[in-house]
């Protein structure tokens, strides 16, 4: 499940993901909740992710609220060029840990990263609120395709994991994972 304030890029991340495409134009935001399926190679199995996307608006909260205790995974995002959806991820962090399974699978994404003359919020920031809330973070664009297809397979690959949990078979790290395959947004990285 997606969620964040409305504008952050959400619905542009599921069209990229699921399309290969980018939503240029006219920014009409989500009415209520809306999803898109789509099967994945992970590891050699066939995974179906059905990805719901949620309305930020606050008007929309108490029907996206419903849908939190049966997602396995939520994608939370924030716009690296609007400061206050920055802000405003540890009061979607409370409705998680009100609303959703305490066991969810939780991502922290800054998304909008080719915007970056109008940043506002610094990476290293979104770094440290993750690493504040223990999530694992990227940065992401929906506009270029910055990490938009390993986010995505980075849930998928903790869902796989959780869903088979073959004793013998080494354990799925997602931090780690996301540390080794994230590209770009950093100034120190190779």
């Amino acid at each position: 499940m997606l969620v964040g304030d409305s504008g952050v890029g959400k619905t542009c991340l599921l069209v990229r993901f699921k399309d290969g495409a980018f939503l240029a134009g006219t920014f009409i935001s989500t009415v209520g909740i809306d999803f898109r399926n789509k099967v994945l190679d992970v590891d050699g199995m066939k995974v179906k992710l059905q990805i719901w996307d949620t309305a930020g608006q606050e008007r929309f909260r108490s029907v996206t609220h419903a849908y939190y205790r049966d997602a396995h995974a939520l994608l939370l995002l924030y716009d690296v060029s609007n400061k206050a959806s920055f802000d405003n991820i540890q009061a979607w962090l409370s409705e998680i840990q009100e609303h959703a399974h305490r066991d969810v699978v939780l991502m922290l994404l800054g998304n909008k990263v080719d915007s970056t003359q109008e940043r506002e919020v610094k990476r290293e920031d979104g770094e440290k609120l993750a690493k504040e809330y223990g999530l694992p973070f990227m940065e992401t664009s929906a506009k270029t395709g910055l990490n938009v297809d390993l986010a995505f397979t980075a849930i998928a690959k903790e869902l796989k994991q959780r869903s088979t949990m073959v004793p013998s078979e080494p354990r799925f790290q997602l931090h780690d994972y996301v540390k080794k395959e994230g590209r770009g947004g950093s100034c120190c990285r190779p």
